[in-house]
């Protein structure tokens, strides 16, 4: 797996849960860039990111996710892929 990878698959994700499969979605893209991407829906794309990685996220971390970027950044860390 690569950081691309986990990228497109994150977008994947988002698009999944935001049931908006033509979404545009890049590093920067935030929750105030996407209409319907609400609180509910932030909950919904961690834990979807969660399960299809196979990892598990500490509220702490969720805390410092501002944009799909740092999303894309920490699943690269929990799954030990390099930069």
């Amino acid at each position: 797996m690569t950081h691309d990878s986990i990228a497109l698959e994150v977008a994947d994700i988002v698009r999944d849960v935001l049931d908006a499969p033509d979404l545009a979605i890049g590093p920067d893209t935030t929750a105030d860039d996407v209409p319907g991407w609400d609180s509910f829906a932030h909950i919904n794309i961690v834990v979807a990111t969660e399960a299809r990685f196979g990892i598990r996220f500490g509220t702490a971390e969720v805390e410092t996710l501002h944009n799909i970027g740092d999303l894309v950044a920490l699943v690269a860390r929990k799954t030990k892929v390099a930069a």
